[in-house]
């Protein structure tokens, strides 16, 4: 247990860089694992869950290593290369290495067994193993079709065509992973787009994918058993983990902030886009492209907020950043209304449910309808006051001490320990700037 706390900071000022996008940093690993010859990334997010897929990589027969220089080197083995792993593979509390990595074995002759820590076991997996198994894997999993399981790959896998149930980035490059060792074109068509990472990744490593919009939705189109080379990349900071911060010097008083290299693809920009709705001042500057990822510095400000309504067709963009978008709802003035977040309820936590209770206990009125969470915003600080439970979830802890900046009363978390999954040295980098973030006694 590692109990924290944060109390009202007087400011935020100065400039930080936020931990390379954990979703790249993933994709990074896997796809440098298949590739042929040496690749080069920079910028790689070190935190656990990123870390995991690593060491799954190397179990799998890849070359995978830090350098002195900060750099991870990949020696990848090429498509097909892969050796059965002689050791489970625990993704810790990381849903998305699981659940890429079961497309890549799925695709591959021989066994492979998954786990994770408690908060990963009681996930579900059968969304992803349902389209694997068309392709000619064997899944056996708990019952719910969760961890542990093994994943029996297909000796002849094959290409299939799949039209996604939910906007599911997760799934969709589960199935586009398995795809690459099996011949001929492998379909995915997604209702609503969600983030192109794998999309934009697989082209790197010269995949030829492409994608086209149709009326039953998003068409990828993958063609099978291309030579994959190596190819260095630099992954841009996490937008997702750029949000904590961003949000903070919002609802902290005179507060400006600099979140330097922030990936900005339109797929992940959601929540810059509904937090400008509510009047943020957020401003891009410096922006680029880099490994086929738009980036760019955020200048954000303390700004008076408004209560909006946040369409369910953004929740793809934004999905991980609801929490820390609820604590800003808080602060605005009048009711926000956040739609489509079924999802929530299959994360780290149901955080749905974790939101809403946290909220309630800092003295915020919230309403859960179905698949809609309703924050009433009175344009002031919130009470605080209260002890968070984090349920075993990074960003609800990261969100709750958010709130606490600015509430009229400190708020304290039962356990950050997870918070070192996505945002490693969170703490100290929200100190830098000012915040009043302390440990407690367990």
């Amino acid at each position: 247990m590692k109990p924290l706390a944060s109390g009202t900071a007087t400011a935020l000022n100065g400039r930080l860089r936020a931990p390379g996008d954990k979703s790249i940093s993933h994709r990074a690993l896997i796809l440098g694992a298949l590739s042929v010859g040496c690749t080069r990334v920079t910028g790689l997010l070190e935190g656990e869950d990123v870390l995991c897929t690593a060491e799954a990589m190397r179990t799998l027969g890849a070359g995978v290593a830090r350098g002195p220089d900060g750099a991870w080197i990949i020696d990848g083995v090429g498509l097909g290369g892969l050796a059965e792993p002689q050791n489970v593979l625990d993704f810790g509390n990381s849903g998305t290495g699981a659940r890429l990595v079961m497309g890549v074995v799925a695709s591959h002759a021989f066994t492979s067994f998954f786990t994770g820590d408690a908060s990963l076991r009681r996930r579900p997996m059968g969304r992803v193993a349902e389209p694997l198994q068309r392709i000619g894997a064997r899944i056996v999993a708990r019952e719910g079709g969760r961890l542990p399981l093994a994943v029996i790959g297909a000796a002849s896998p094959l290409p299939i065509s799949y039209r996604l149930p939910v906007a599911s980035a997760q799934v969709k490059s589960a199935v586009l992973l398995a795809g690459l060792n099996a011949p001929g074109e492998t379909l995915v068509v997604e209702p609503q787009p969600t983030r192109d990472h794998s999309e934009r990744m697989l082209r790197h490593f010269g995949a030829e994918v492409t994608v086209s919009d149709a009326p039953e939705g998003r068409r990828i189109i993958l063609q099978g058993q291309p030579e994959l080379k190596a190819a260095d990349l630099a992954v841009p900071g996490d937008p997702s983990s750029a949000a904590f911060p961003a949000v903070a010097a919002l609802v902290v008083p005179g507060s400006e902030v600099v979140i330097e290299g922030v990936g900005v693809n339109p797929l992940r920009a959601g929540l810059f886009e509904t937090l400008r709705e509510m009047g943020a001042d957020i401003t891009f500057s410096r922006e680029r492209i880099e490994g086929g990822e738009p980036i760019a510095d955020l200048k954000v400000r303390t700004s008076a907020l408004t209560g909006v309504e946040v369409p369910a067709e953004r929740a793809p963009r934004m999905i991980d950043e609801y929490p820390v978008l609820a604590v800003a709802a808080s602060f605005a003035k009048g009711r926000t209304v956040m739609h489509g977040l079924g999802e929530l309820r299959v994360k780290e936590s149901d955080r749905l449910a974790a939101i809403a209770q946290g909220l309630a206990a800092c003295g915020v009125t919230v309403a859960v309808a179905g698949d809609s969470l309703a924050v009433e915003g009175l344009g002031a600080p919130p009470p605080g006051g209260a002890e968070i439970a984090a349920k075993l979830d990074h960003r609800i802890a990261m969100a709750f001490l958010v709130l606490g900046l600015a509430a009229s009363r400190p708020v304290r978390i039962d356990d950050g320990a997870t918070i070192a999954t996505s945002f490693p040295g969170f703490v100290e980098a929200m100190n830098g700037l000012g915040a009043g973030i302390t440990p407690l006694a367990p």
